[in-house]
């Protein structure tokens, strides 16, 4: 029954894969919201899946820990696909950075610049991480009466 288990996890994670790179792509153009979003379904349906009566709490988070880092990680290696191929704009002209249209959350363009690329490759999938492991802590703990 275990390998059952197994090959169904892998059809939801393929199925998550093709949802995030939608969430990413066509839908997203690229700044992961939705795929910040995404991560408390994830979670949920991990929760779900792994969580029994008898099974201990240390596995439990383990699991969730670890299924929340392989989903977010896969959005973070999209990210720096995305996004990491603008890093060597910084050692050019500030002109093209500027004009680059990116928004001027730090009032400086190049400033700016930085704090984009960072919140889109580092701060998003991490935020991607937080709401999966969130949703899935939410439904063990609601799982439980």
């Amino acid at each position: 029954m275990d390998w059952l288990w197994n090959l169904n996890f892998k059809k939801a994670f393929i199925i998550y894969l093709i949802i995030d790179l939608i969430c990413l792509g066509p839908l997203g153009m690229c700044v992961p919201i939705f795929s910040i979003i995404l991560g408390f379904p994830v979670g949920w349906y991990v929760a779900k899946r792994l969580y029994s009566p008898d099974l201990s709490v240390k596995i439990l988070l383990n699991k969730i820990f670890k299924y929340a880092l392989i989903t977010s990680g896969f959005t973070f290696v999209m990210m720096i696909l995305a996004w990491g191929r603008l890093i060597p704009m910084l050692w050019g002209p500030t002109a093209k950075v500027a004009h680059f249209g990116l928004p001027m959350i730090l009032y400086d363009p190049v400033a700016s610049f930085i704090g984009w690329i960072i919140l889109m490759i580092v701060i998003s999938p991490f935020l991607q991480f937080l709401t999966t492991v969130f949703a899935a802590n939410l439904t063990v703990i609601r799982s439980d009466k």
